[in-house]
């Protein structure tokens, strides 16, 4: 009975990867067909994380000022952030080396006062606000 299923998926398995084969890309080399995959999902993954990241911040700032402390992050918060996720996620010891900091972060912003540490991070995003660039560069 198992001996049946088992060449049963098997079979299904290599029907479906034989019509993936015959699916073309918008490139005769797969290369560059695995090139346009990556860049599509970069972007698409960069929308979503900047969509979640301004619906976090709608529900203590409005929608303009959200957007524009989405829009002010440094290109050293964005390499320093996009470094610890990908260290969390390649490895079980990066993931805990990420996991020990945001724990102690907590940790430390509980220790210094629910009043203290939030004021600090509002001060921060609001700095972050206006360096924000304004729709009139062209950035935005």
């Amino acid at each position: 009975m198992a001996h049946r299923v088992s060449d049963t998926a098997h079979r299904a398995g290599n029907k479906v990867t034989a019509g993936a084969r015959k699916v073309p890309g918008p490139s005769p080399n797969p290369a560059t067909n695995l090139l346009i995959a990556d860049i599509f999902l970069q972007g698409a993954t960069l929308l979503f994380r900047q969509t979640m990241q301004k619906g976090m911040l709608r529900l203590r700032f409005d929608a303009d000022r959200a957007k524009d402390i989405v829009k002010g992050r440094t290109l050293m918060q964005s390499a320093i952030s996009y470094a610890a996720g990908s260290m969390a996620t390649k490895s079980i010891p990066g993931f805990l080396v990420v996991s020990t900091g945001l724990v102690a972060k907590s940790i430390v912003d509980r220790a210094m006062g629910s009043r203290k540490a939030g004021a600090e991070g509002t001060r921060d995003l609001l700095e972050q606000a206006e360096n924000a660039p304004d729709d009139s560069t062209g950035r935005g």
